[in-house]
């Protein structure tokens, strides 16, 4: 679970990247030059990435912390981050 604070700024990275997501979709409607769309394009996914830091961040110092404190949930924090770590290398 999120802690209140750190839920916030999740919340307010995403609604930024929803910004940005919609100025590309506008963008695309104009027929704006395709080196624009891509920069567009490619600076959504970084903030994607950037947000998928943080929340792994959150996960860790948080769950995993908290699962591995605790009898048998060693397995499943590991179980959990290699799926994480294989769905990042798709």
């Amino acid at each position: 679970m999120l802690d209140q604070k750190l839920k916030n700024r999740a919340i307010h990275r995403a609604k930024i990247i929803r910004g940005q997501l919609d100025g590309l979709i506008k963008a695309i409607e104009k027929e704006t030059y395709c080196p624009e769309l891509l920069e567009q394009s490619l600076s959504i996914q970084r903030s994607l990435k950037s947000l998928d830091a943080f929340l792994l961040e959150n996960h860790l110092r948080t769950h995993v912390k908290h699962q591995m404190r605790h009898a048998g949930g060693e397995e499943k924090a590991v179980k959990e981050l290699i799926k994480v770590y294989t769905l990042s290398n798709k």
